[in-house]
């Protein structure tokens, strides 16, 4: 799956406005309507791994319970996926499951009283921090319950150009990309050698979630794992703030990246030597690209096995619409087992968020080691933080990185500190 069918799906999300907001948070239900059995819907991406898992997920379901039967759809087209989902919970038509949604829009379905707190279940809780360890506590809301089930995770990193590499005259099997100064360095080399126009061409577009393939990933791996917002005030004030930024200032004003929109895939396309991309970059460069990869860099050098990066993940809602809750829970849990767990990874190669995912599925990456980095690094993962206004926090950000950074127009500290304050006043309005 490609990144950008991933984010298409969040363009219009920035202007979701959702007008069923009365439900004040999540769906409250009582223990029976937990409980309730019987049929259900469910809706999963329309790509085609996510497709494929769907189907021999519902049919496996299906063969074993006659009497509780799963329809199974693709997430119906539209402007965004949020967008769909939105208007769903307004017309009180979701369905129970949607294996579809973004951590940046829970917030939004929580207010709007779309979504069940999966804590409510009786093993809620301890079920999801069984199987995501550590990882489970940033997917929780402001009140601690849980509105999604952390699901999957696409891990970035730094995917290199090997024949690019040896044209610069660069080792392509151990390139000097951990520090920032290394990073640097290697990307003046590859541009003025005449191996690449551009070192590494993250989009220079204003969508709110094109930091997360720039700035985010740096930030997690500097910070050792911090989130954008923590404990309801923003974190990126910061001297490690002020590091990943003035980082890629240097690298744009250098012209190592490119500060124009690329009509294509510029990795792909031959016009950048690196790109930040996830496992699902594997199958979608195919044989274009001899690649390779390493970890986001730091300022200092990380070692590969502390590093920390963004985790592009798609998790579970389920909807407060749903009559069958009790199935739902049940079916939700059976499509993130051990055994599902293990086709989704087949399937897709996308990392499920399951804690020792590589002890757990041994074979799957002996047999493919390209995804074992994705593996190990899917244990170290930061997510957009879940705070009120998250769409409206990352768009926020997103205006102010571009002009600072992007396009050098005023001073790194100002903006830090005058976007933190900005962000300050959205998560506080609730």
């Amino acid at each position: 799956m490609r990144r950008s069918i991933k984010v298409t799906a969040l363009v219009a999300a920035g202007a979701l406005t959702l007008t069923a907001c009365s439900g004040g948070g999540g769906g409250g239900a009582g223990s029976d309507d937990l409980e309730a059995r019987g049929d259900i819907t469910i809706w999963y991406s329309n790509n085609e791994g996510e497709i494929e898992w769907g189907k021999q997920m519902v049919e496996a379901w299906n063969a074993e319970h006659p009497d509780e039967q799963v329809k199974a759809q693709e997430i119906p087209a539209g402007d965004s996926s949020e967008a769909v989902i939105g208007a769903a919970i307004t017309a009180g038509n979701a369905p129970c499951l949607i294996f579809n949604t973004s951590p940046a829009a829970v917030p939004q379905f929580e207010k709007a009283g779309g979504l069940v707190s999966l804590s409510s279940f009786e093993d809620g809780d301890d079920y999801i921090n069984a199987r995501s360890g550590d990882n489970a506590a940033q997917y929780a809301s402001a009140d601690g319950e849980f509105y999604q089930m952390p699901w999957k995770t696409n891990p970035v990193v730094i995917f290199y150009n090997k024949a690019m590499f040896t044209a610069a005259g660069l080792d392509p099997e151990a390139p000097a990309l951990s520090t920032y100064d290394e990073f640097l360095e290697t990307s003046r080399t590859l541009t003025a050698s005449g191996a690449a126009p551009y070192a590494i061409y993250p989009s220079p577009a204003s969508q709110f979630f094109q930091s997360w393939f720039d700035f985010y990933p740096l930030y997690a791996a500097e910070t050792g794992g911090t989130l954008l917002v923590e404990d309801g005030k923003a974190t990126f004030d910061s001297e490690a703030g002020a590091t990943v930024s003035e980082f890629w200032a240097t690298m744009y004003e250098e012209g190592l990246s490119g500060k124009e929109e690329f009509n294509g895939d510029s990795f792909v396309a031959g016009n950048s030597a690196m790109t930040i991309a996830g496992p699902w970059a594997i199958d979608y460069f195919g044989d274009d690209v001899d690649w390779g990869t390493v970890p986001v860099p730091t300022s200092a050098g990380t070692p590969a096995d502390e590093t920390y990066t963004f985790s592009d993940a798609k998790n579970v809602g389920l909807f407060t619409a749903c009559e069958n809750k009790g199935t739902a829970w049940d079916v939700l849990k059976f499509a993130t087992g051990e055994e599902q767990d293990g086709q989704l990874l087949e399937l897709t190669g996308q990392m499920p968020l399951r804690q020792d995912l590589t002890a757990a599925y041994p074979d799957f990456f002996a047999a493919n080691p390209a995804y074992e980095v994705f593996g190990d690094q899917a244990g170290r993962v930061v997510e957009v933080p879940n705070v009120a206004n998250s769409i409206e926090v990352w768009q926020t950000f997103r205006d102010a990185y571009s002009k600072a950074v992007i396009f050098g127009e005023g001073e790194i500290d100002a903006f830090l500190s005058d976007t933190a304050a900005e962000v300050d006043a959205l998560v506080a309005q609730g």
